[in-house]
Order: C-alpha cells, then structure tokens, then sequence
C-alpha cells in the first residue's frame, strides 16, 4: 500500500484572520446547539460540501447542506455540543466535541427510537476565499451511535454475540466452517 503526504509548510493565518475563523466556527456550532437552521446556514459560503466520513456521505451545496441540518435537527430537538479542544492549522479549525441528543425524529431512514446518544466527534472546518464555511468533514464511530440507539450490539457483549450469528447466518457460518478447515 502506497501512501502520500504533502510536505508543503503553510503558515497559519494571520491573527485577525484566525480570530475570525474561530468565531465563525463558535457561531455554527452555537446554531446548530440552539436549532437555528438559519443561522447555520448563513456560516456556510456559496459552494459548501459537508463529508460525513462515517456514513460515507457527501452533501453538496446550499440545498443539500441544509436538508442535512433540517434532518439532524428534527430526528434530534434536544441536540447538545459539547467542546472539549480546538486545534488550528493553515486550512483548518479542529475541534474536539461530544455529540448528545434523544432520537425522537427520523434520520438516515431509521425511525424514531426514542433512545438518547452521545458520540465523541472530530469536525474539521475549511474556509472558501470569502472567509466563509467550505467544508465541514466529521469523524466519529457509528458503530457506537448505533448501538446506543439500540439497533447494533457489540458482538464482544453477550447479546453482541447472539446478534452476530442470528443476523447474518450464512457471513457467521462461513467464517466458522473457514476456521474448522484451517485447523487440520
């Protein structure tokens, strides 16, 4: 496996600039943790994209920026942000958050389950040439979203390991008759 890494040393803005990073950064997150879907979007600039890295999902846009926030912020009404470190390179705001919020609305075609999460996220933030929101890409473990809404099991736990083999038999199967056969 190759790998590449740019070796390219940028400056990180100047002062003022950075500043005003940081408070745009502070304004979106204040948006989303106050449900103003307005005022989320007035952070982003004229040709934003959104990269959910987890869901291997990409908005594109204004209007599919906000369908994103619309859905988040209807499937989470009690949706809180909590951060924890801010980090800053010559592209980027970073920041380190907790994500809580109850499940009482749809979001990614799941029902509501009624069901509280909180996941630990790192959210990066890019800058068009009007100083404006670019980019937002997070990362986050679904796996354990999912769990805590009560539709993934942990296969390592006692349930876990009774959903492994009842939902999907014949990947479980496989994987057994494989390790049978290589042991003589």
């Amino acid at each position: 496996m190759t790998t590449t890494r740019s070796t390219e040393v940028r400056q990180l803005p100047d002062a003022a600039e950075l500043e005003r990073r940081i408070k745009l950064v502070d304004e979106h997150v204040k948006a989303e943790v106050d449900h103003d879907l307005e005022a989320i979007m007035r952070t982003w600039g004229k040709s934003p994209w959104f990269d959910d890295v987890a869901w291997e999902e990409r908005s594109y846009g204004r209007d599919q920026i906000r369908a994103h926030y619309d859905e988040l912020l209807k499937a989470f009404p009690d949706l809180g942000i909590e951060v924890h470190a801010s980090h800053y390179t010559s592209d980027f705001v970073i920041l380190e958050v907790t994500v809580s919020g109850t499940h009482t609305g749809q979001w990614r075609d799941l029902p509501a389950l009624g069901r509280k999460m909180a996941s630990r996220v790192c959210a990066m933030y890019s800058f068009d040439a009007d100083g404006m929101l670019e980019l937002e890409r997070t990362y986050y473990d679904k796996a354990i979203v999912l769990e805590q809404l009560g539709i993934f099991q942990d296969p390592r736990k006692p349930l876990g390991k009774v959903t492994a083999v009842l939902t999907p038999p014949f990947t479980i199967v496989k994987a057994l008759v494989r390790k049978v056969f290589h042991r003589r």
